[in-house]
């Protein structure tokens, strides 16, 4: 018989070990050592609170756009550096990587944060509101982190430095990924985790067995996970389309080939191969005509218009699909109306896939963490998120953290992207146990007995 001696307030130390136990991951001799571990990081979390939110609302106020998150980047190396991490910079430009080699063996474990804000002028009133402006593609912009990633880092920076002070206990390795440019990078560069992914961040130094990630959300309760297995965030894709025609005066038709009239026609029959051509059963998808450009003159029917737009789904087959049906849909349009009709599709971020069997094995750990009534199985989202390049390679988990005001109606909060984005604070201890837990009890299941 093993003894564990808890602190009152250690509920969830309780839940997690029992999860780990039902899971098969510990055996009674491991299940002491665990249970010192899980109180520790419990404990550690519960006093990094006040520095966590600290560290927030100053990257809150000095927000970096993608690419260019110099200052951010380097307040992230000192801290890991602090904690005696292995610390490489100027990964994927801007990128942070941590390498926390614990004492015993066992498998690698990448967590992942981004780093970057937004091109949106902040309309808060919190104290802390960024006032930052920038140009971004040659426009004079505000700066805001109107998507969370404020938080993300200074969790990801608490979880660096609970995980650091056991480093001696650890049954493993945890490689931290600070990313930059998650929302995009400015126009003609690239970044974000492609980047770091074609950098080698998985390949170079300890190759880590599975990724974890989380993000937090405007409109989900505080103490509240989301998940889902499989598809959870769409595929993103451009598409551009040039309609060619034939210039002719605006007072004579009949003379020339509109592409005003023929892009016009694209749009709407774009919108049939979602209402009318696509299984949506079976996953959702989008596909949204974001800009249309052409004509210099009121009556001069020009030679040519482009249509640009965004293209979304849940799984590889339907992203394909939905690419041969623009094509086709554009191309056989602009036959009728003999124009012509050039379609260029430019992939930007796969699906967002939660590995189902890595899922399956980490969902009891969730609900240890939050208490089983407190995690919630999710719907898809058409939204995307880069984190789906590490899934690619290696298994991996995606979960949304609650960041909305107990008791707040969801559709009065303010979305993400949006200047009135609005995070509470109180939410985010909840993301630093489910990293150190979910952290932790991987370990313990892969580790040496």
């Amino acid at each position: 018989m093993v003894t564990i001696h808890m602190n009152s307030n250690d509920i969830f130390c309780k839940r997690i070990l029992l999860a780990a136990l039902g899971l098969g991951l510990l055996a009674a001799p491991a299940f002491a050592q665990q249970s010192k571990l899980i109180a520790r990081a419990n404990t550690m979390a519960d006093k990094l609170e006040p520095q966590m939110i600290e560290w927030r609302r100053d990257f809150h106020e000095h927000p970096e756009l993608g690419n260019h998150e110099t200052e951010t980047a380097a307040k992230i190396a000192a801290h890991l550096k602090k904690l005696g991490i292995e610390v490489q910079t100027g990964v994927a430009r801007t990128g942070v990587v941590g390498v926390l080699k614990g004492g015993k063996p066992g498998p690698v474990v990448a967590l992942r944060a981004d780093i970057d804000g937004l091109p949106v002028t902040e309309r808060t009133d919190v104290p802390f509101a960024s006032k930052v402006t920038t140009t971004y593609n040659g426009q004079q912009v505000g700066v805001m982190h109107a998507c969370g990633h404020d938080t993300h880092i200074a969790m990801l920076m608490a979880t660096a430095e609970v995980l650091a002070g056991m480093k001696n206990e650890l049954p493993g390795t945890v490689k931290f990924i600070f990313q930059p440019a998650e929302e995009g990078s400015p126009v003609g560069q690239i970044g974000g985790a492609n980047l770091m992914v074609q950098e080698g961040v998985l390949e170079k130094g300890p190759k880590p067995e599975v990724i974890f990630g989380l993000h937090i959300n405007s409109q989900t309760e505080v103490g509240k996970l989301k998940y889902k297995p499989g598809g959870t965030m769409a595929s993103a894709d451009i598409f551009r389309i040039k309609v060619k025609g034939k210039q002719v005066h605006g007072a004579y038709p009949w003379g020339g080939i509109d592409p005003v009239v023929t892009a016009s026609q694209i749009v709407m029959g774009l919108q049939t191969i979602i209402s009318r051509q696509i299984e949506l059963p079976e996953d959702a998808a989008v596909i949204t005509v974001g800009m249309i450009h052409g004509g210099v003159r009121n009556n001069i029917i020009p030679e040519e218009v482009q249509l640009e737009g965004t293209i979304r789904a849940l799984n590889k087959e339907m992203q394909q699909q939905l690419h041969d049906k623009i094509k086709l849909t554009a191309t056989k349009i602009a036959e009728s109306a003999g124009a012509t009709a050039e379609v260029e599709i430019i992939p930007q971020t796969p699906v967002t896939y939660n590995d189902p069997a890595l899922t399956d094995k980490m969902l009891p750990t969730l609900q240890a963490v939050a208490g089983p009534q407190n995690v919630i199985l999710a719907k898809a989202v058409t939204g995307a998120e880069d984190f789906a390049f590490y899934q690619e390679k290696i298994p991996g988990l995606f979960i949304f953290v609650g960041g909305m005001p107990k008791g707040k109606d969801p559709a009065t909060a303010a979305p993400h992207h949006t200047p009135d984005f609005y995070i509470d604070e109180s939410g985010m201890k909840l993301g630093v146990k489910t990293l150190t837990g979910l952290t932790l009890n991987y370990m313990a299941g892969k580790g040496k007995k």
